[in-house]
Formats: C-alpha cells, sequence, structure tokens
C-alpha cells in the first residue's frame, strides 16, 4: 500500500475509533456498534495485517479530473458521453 493511502486509511481509522469512543459515551451504543462494523476491517488491521487491509481498500482512480457518470451500458466518461 503506497504512503498517501495508508495516511487516508490512518485518519479514517482514527475519525472512527475517536467516533466509537463519543458515541459510547453518549450511550448511543446502536450507532456506536454500525461504525464498529463499519470500520473492522480498518480498525482490527491496521499494522497487522496488510493483505487483507489492501483488499478492502477501493483505491481512488488515477486521473480524478475526469469526471465519470454510470449509463445504461456501464461507466462512460463525460467527454464520451457528449459524441
Amino acid at each position: 500500500m503506497n504512503a498517501a493511502m495508508e495516511r487516508r486509511v490512518s485518519v479514517a481509522t482514527g475519525w472512527a475509533s475517536t467516533r466509537i469512543a463519543v458515541l459510547d459515551g453518549e450511550e448511543r451504543y446502536e450507532d456506536s456498534y454500525a461504525v464498529t462494523q463499519e470500520f473492522r476491517e480498518w480498525i482490527t488491521c491496521m499494522g497487522e495485517n496488510k493483505t487483507m487491509l489492501e483488499a478492502s481498500i477501493q483505491p481512488v482512480p488515477l486521473n480524478p479530473s475526469k469526471r465519470h457518470r454510470l449509463t445504461g451500458g456501464g461507466l462512460t466518461t463525460e467527454n464520451q458521453a457528449e459524441t
């Protein structure tokens, strides 16, 4: 996993852990459980099982300047849809 992706995962994991603690403090256990389940792989795999962590991450497109939209025939760029 590259450094940028690892930073994103680290920030998201930190946010999730903090959010879980706040929700537990407010006794909102169902919400806390939901956040725990959503970030389960990231929280439990951080620094231990990199292959499992990499499998649960969806990479950002290499060219974020091109916007994609879903059409009936699949994913196309806006330039392709206009022609």
